[in-house]
């Protein structure tokens, strides 16, 4: 079985490749460029059944490359955030965002689903997030990216099932987790005009993903590697635990 992970340099992406192919998968890692694609090569050099390239989802050519690629199942991983005041960022990072997150990664799933459609089997898992479910102040255009690929992914599956009952489609949706992107999200941010933005950005780090952060990626991947291995995989899957029971509850009850 060949599964691919896009936007798989570290975090989430990375750990779970590394469990996959200790299980006995043939995983293939991506990276944006090639001094990432380099770093990576070096940390997974003991592995035989891990391959590695360069796969910018922005980038066409690196794209097309995948018409002819055999995939059994993409985790659709690749991402960037932008942290700050929707009122305050520049739309060009706006539009990067959702270029990457949403426009792009689809682009590759469409891809990656053809040969599916064509060999009548596959498994698609779009890594979304917990946040899509949430609004949270200095987040909502990360947010917004990651509620586009949760509706995008449910409105898929059913479509799928239409076609063909052996391609599976399912959704991610991780919690907070400490591997450093959020707080590049927040580092990232500019400087607010509005003096409250700032002061309360600062706190928000300091309350939230100081604290509330997992640092065990593997409740995370077991959903991912669950997915993998189901002959009916749920539509969404979501961790860590704590963090899901808060959110149902904060949609049952808090939504606003």
């Amino acid at each position: 079985m060949n599964i691919l992970i896009t936007g798989s340099a570290s975090g989430i992406g990375y750990h779970t490749a590394i469990r996959l192919s200790k299980m006995g998968y043939h995983v293939f890692l991506t990276t944006e460029d090639d001094k990432q694609l380099e770093v990576l090569r070096e940390k997974v050099s003991e592995f035989d059944n891990i391959g590695t390239f360069r796969l910018n989802v922005k980038n066409k050519e690196d794209v097309d490359l995948l018409k002819n690629f055999d995939v059994d199942v993409l985790i659709s991983n690749a991402a960037i955030g932008q942290g700050g005041s929707i009122i305050d960022i520049d739309m060009k990072k706006i539009k990067d965002c959702y270029d990457v997150n949403v426009f792009s990664n689809f682009e590759v799933v469409k891809i990656v689903l053809q040969n599916m459609i064509k060999k009548k089997s596959g498994k698609i898992i779009l890594m979304s997030s917990m946040i899509a479910n949430i609004s949270i102040p200095f987040f909502g255009i990360y947010a917004s990216t990651k509620a586009s690929i949760s509706m995008l992914g449910k409105c898929l599956r059913k479509e799928i099932k239409m076609i063909d009952d052996n391609i599976k489609i399912s959704i991610i949706e991780p919690g907070i987790y400490k591997t450093g992107f959020n707080r590049v999200m927040i580092e990232n941010s500019n400087i607010s005009k509005y003096k409250m933005f700032n002061k309360s950005l600062e706190e928000f780090e300091k309350e939230i993903l100081n604290f509330a952060g997992s640092t065990n990626l593997d409740s995370i991947s077991d959903k991912i590697i669950k997915c993998i291995e189901s002959d009916d995989p749920k539509s969404i899957y979501r961790a860590p635990l704590l963090q899901n029971i808060l959110i149902k509850l904060y949609i049952k009850f808090i939504k606003k």
